[in-house]
């Protein structure tokens, strides 16, 4: 059976009482971190000094997504901040495969993210060099969008590649749009890590809707 990741984004939380948001997904297995700069996506989320005392403070490994131009030169300093998994997006980076090299030695997961209008292909070539694959189910930048299904051909493409690479093997993420009823789809196209905002810090009892999630996409992991 395959191991199943629920990370909660605090995009969607109180950001005025971060840690007594992040108690209410105590549960869960990674929080996600949203840092946007306003320029590779239209929004500004954290600065990196914001985006260090989250990671610090959190009672959870801190999933840092990267959606930031000139990801070559920073995102390492995500991972020396201490968080567990950084990712970057492919359409930002010169250097992908150094910057995830870097991560890495730096002690981190190294994490590749692609936008709904990039094609799997254009990445399969870095699989062997990552930790995790994220594969956008709406444009970067908003929280609250609505789950892009045309997406989970590029999901099944990267499972089916992924399959065939030596253990230990990627982790598949999908992030956007992820509620009780679209993470049964994108478990079924094989993702194993998931990402859901509002979903959770929008219903009455976080820990609840995790274990709720959870329980669908291992549901619909193993039938797929």
């Amino acid at each position: 059976m395959e191991v199943i990741r629920i990370c909660p984004s605090i995009l969607n939380a109180d950001r005025s009482n971060l840690l007594a948001e992040i108690r209410k997904v105590a549960s869960a297995d990674l929080l996600h971190l949203d840092v946007m700069d306003n320029r590779f996506v239209p929004n500004f989320t954290f600065t990196f000094d914001e985006s260090v005392d989250i990671i610090e403070k959190s009672s959870l490994p801190v999933d840092a997504h990267l959606m930031i131009e000139n990801p070559d030169n920073d995102a390492v300093a995500y991972a020396q901040a201490g968080a567990a998994s950084v990712t970057f997006h492919f359409e930002a980076s010169k250097d992908p495969l150094g910057t995830l090299k870097a991560i890495r030695e730096a002690g981190a997961r190294a994490a590749l993210a692609i936008k709904p209008g990039t094609p799997f292909a254009q990445v399969q070539s870095l699989m062997s060099n990552l930790d995790m694959l994220l594969v956008m189910t709406v444009e970067p930048g908003f929280g609250g969008q609505k789950f892009m299904q045309d997406q989970m051909e590029k999901v099944q493409q990267a499972r089916e590649f992924i399959e065939g690479l030596p253990e230990p093997r990627a982790w598949l993420q999908v992030d956007g749009g992820i509620n009780l009823e679209t993470i049964s789809t994108a478990a079924q196209a094989g993702a194993d890590t998931f990402v859901a905002g509002s979903a959770i810090y929008g219903s009455a009892n976080p820990a609840e809707t995790i274990a709720q999630l959870r329980n669908a996409a291992r549901d619909r992991n193993e039938l797929g």
